[in-house]
């Protein structure tokens, strides 16, 4: 903890400040939208997906695959992915993707939703609109949930290419990580690798970051590991910290760089523009000019 305060304390380093100086936030509070507050409910829905593992999940990946349209040959460069969303609240990073696939901004379809809490905002939110809830894990609050080995083979049967993360709070298992290698995101409200790990999430993340003195947070989309927020950092956003702001008032504009900065990193691996350095930092690249990341 003393090291990421220590960060938050330093002076923004020399890419932290090309980012202001393109990309420079208003010293302006903007009021919320009005759908980000998603409402939660309490409501649990008795139509959840319930899985049994299949004996032949290659032979049901296969005819996932030829029932898509344009058959076998989805599998092709340029088709669009699917996309499978884990949440645990109120979802308004899943939706923001979710309308941005609709629109046409992200190639891509959500095939599939993910909670630990079936009666979530994000849950209600997928059901209203005809995406499959998947239960995961089985607990005692969700006793209807899966197991880990049902829950890779019914993401095999949707035929999924990318995991996201959005407000999940339960660690991801490493069957899951293995089955999807750099294929899994995540999305953090602070400038990773400051205030992120284990107890780190939503209003707590914002109470740190103003009781540090950090003059900027902003969140920071990355790819998933076996540990919480330690994986390779994808994009960020930089949000000032005011004198006085509130947890609350420093949530509401982080949220709403949230789901800019997600939707754009989500259409950039639907695009397959992300690439890999030699040392294993991923880039993104310009949907313009493929020359220049971003």
């Amino acid at each position: 903890m003393e090291a990421a305060v220590a960060l938050a304390h330093a002076p923004p380093a020399p890419a932290l400040r090309r980012s202001l100086a393109l990309n420079p936030t208003p010293a302006v509070r903007p009021d919320p939208k009005p759908w980000q507050g998603v409402v939660l409910s309490a409501r649990r829905q008795s139509n959840a997906v319930r899985c049994e593992p299949s004996r032949h999940p290659q032979a049901r990946l296969r005819a996932a695959a030829a029932a898509q349209p344009g058959g076998a040959d989805a599998a092709a460069p340029g088709r669009r992915k699917r996309l499978a969303v884990f949440v645990s609240g109120g979802g308004s990073n899943f939706r923001a993707i979710h309308e941005a696939a609709l629109g046409g901004a992200v190639h891509g379809d959500v095939v599939a939703l993910v909670t630990d809490k079936p009666g979530c905002g994000g849950a209600e939110y997928a059901r209203s609109n005809g995406i499959p809830v998947l239960v995961f894990p089985k607990s005692k609050s969700a006793p209807e949930g899966i197991s880990v080995a049902q829950l890779l083979d019914t993401l095999r049967g949707y035929s999924v290419d990318f995991v996201l993360l959005a407000g999940y709070l339960k660690l991801i298992p490493a069957e899951l990580i293995q089955e999807y290698p750099k294929s899994i995101l995540n999305i953090h409200p602070s400038l990773l690798p400051a205030f992120g790990g284990k107890g780190f999430y939503g209003s707590k993340v914002h109470t740190a970051v103003i009781a540090s003195g950090a003059r900027y947070s902003g969140p920071t989309v990355h790819f998933v590991d076996e540990h919480y927020d330690t994986g390779k950092t994808l994009a960020q956003r930089v949000v000032p910290v005011f004198a006085d702001d509130t947890p609350e008032l420093l949530a509401a504009r982080i949220l709403h760089e949230e789901h800019q900065v997600y939707v754009e990193a989500v259409a950039a691996l639907c695009e397959d523009r992300i690439v890999w350095r030699e040392d294993g930092v991923p880039l993104i690249k310009s949907r313009i000019n493929p020359d220049v990341y971003l």
